[in-house]
């Protein structure tokens, strides 16, 4: 473990970034399990079918669950519809904008791109934005001063991540985001990720995504539909998001921040079918992390050649919630305490650290 004082400084232009610097943690070489170069080619080899039959299936499971809620709309039968269609919008089209931000979802590049900016949109996130916060993501993971996407921030506020379940602090802080993009500045750290070609793009999304949720809000009051805005914008990535802030939370949250081993850093957990789809086999976080370009489709094939060099997987979602609450708990008060994982043991040959590879 390393850490760089009780409070940390988060922000990517504080005194953590050049701690993160001089203790060698910036782009850094990380452990690597040793697959035959074969081997991996053929896992990271690209395919649409995979994908394209999980997204129509994923569309006609939005389209059916919005037509049972239409249907019974003002009876107690609305409400497991809807919560079932809040899933699918709010936290199935996250995992599809994860994948597809990698752009290993698809082999075609349009599809790849098409379904990004639509899963974008239904979680209400920038694409330009978080494209580039997420190859830092994978470039420096869960390194203080470097990383943009670390959850549960330390000393954890239990508050915070209570209202995240809602959709509450990520909706607040996207509006002011937009709203500062639209106005075409950007912050300090988001300049530290985001390259100088790409600003003006950040600026134009905001702008047209501002203009669609003001016409679907102005489109639900002119027809007065309530159900309108229940289907589609804000709302249902709000009222969706749940089992994706659940899911987010179980990838790193407790583990310890600032190591070059993704076994350490993040987890592996064995979901139901159900689950799976939801999160596009995202539970196979420590494959994911560690070679992100193999495709959502073929990380349990990459689980398999990879388990017996990870620590103990997690049986269920349940049990690695059991370990991770109370390590949020402890961190509330102790910035310093982390989970710490038992790594199998092997030779010093096999523990040689690797590059890590490029995310996109």
């Amino acid at each position: 473990m390393s850490s760089f004082g009780t409070r940390r400084d988060y922000s990517l232009t504080g005194a953590s970034t050049p701690h993160a610097h001089a203790a060698g943690l910036v782009s850094a070489n990380w452990y690597q399990t040793d697959i035959p170069r074969k081997t991996m080619k053929a896992l990271m080899t690209r395919r649409d079918a995979p994908a394209i039959r999980d997204t129509l299936l994923w569309l006609a499971l939005l389209v059916l669950f919005a037509g049972l809620g239409y249907l019974s709309w003002g009876t107690l039968w609305a409400i497991p519809c809807f919560v079932a269609y809040g899933v699918l919008y709010g936290s199935a089209s996250d995992s599809r904008w994860h994948e597809c931000s990698h752009g290993t979802a698809f082999k075609t590049r349009w599809m790849n791109d098409a379904v990004y900016q639509i899963a974008s949109f239904m979680v209400f996130r920038e694409s330009h934005v978080w494209k580039w916060s997420h190859a830092r993501h994978h470039t420096d993971t869960i390194v203080v001063g470097r990383d943009y996407e670390i959850m549960a921030k330390r000393p954890v506020q239990i508050a915070r991540l209570i209202a995240g379940l809602f959709g509450i602090p990520q909706t607040w802080g996207t509006l002011k985001s937009l709203l500062q993009h639209a106005g075409g500045d950007l912050n300090s750290e988001e300049r530290n990720f985001i390259p100088l070609t790409e600003q003006t793009k950040v600026i134009r999304y905001a702008r047209q995504t501002l203009l669609v949720h003001a016409a679907i809000i102005a489109l639900a009051l002119h027809l007065q539909s309530f159900y309108l805005v229940m289907v589609i914008g804000v709302l249902p990535s709000m009222y969706g998001v749940w089992i994706a802030f659940i899911f987010g939370l179980t990838q790193h949250a407790g583990l310890p921040e600032n190591v070059l081993d993704h076994r350490l850093n993040c987890r592996t957990i064995l979901m139901n079918p159900v689950f799976r789809f939801i999160y596009s086999n995202m539970n196979y976080h420590t494959e994911h992390h560690m070679f992100p370009m193999v495709p959502y489709h073929a990380l349990p094939q990459l689980h398999e050649l990879m388990k017996a060099e990870l620590p103990v997987v997690y049986p269920s979602t349940f049990s690695a919630i059991r370990e991770m609450l109370p390590a949020l708990l402890i961190q509330t008060d102790n910035p310093e305490y982390d989970i710490q994982r038992e790594l199998p043991q092997r030779s010093a040959t096999d523990h040689q650290p690797a590059q890590h590879p490029q995310t996109a």
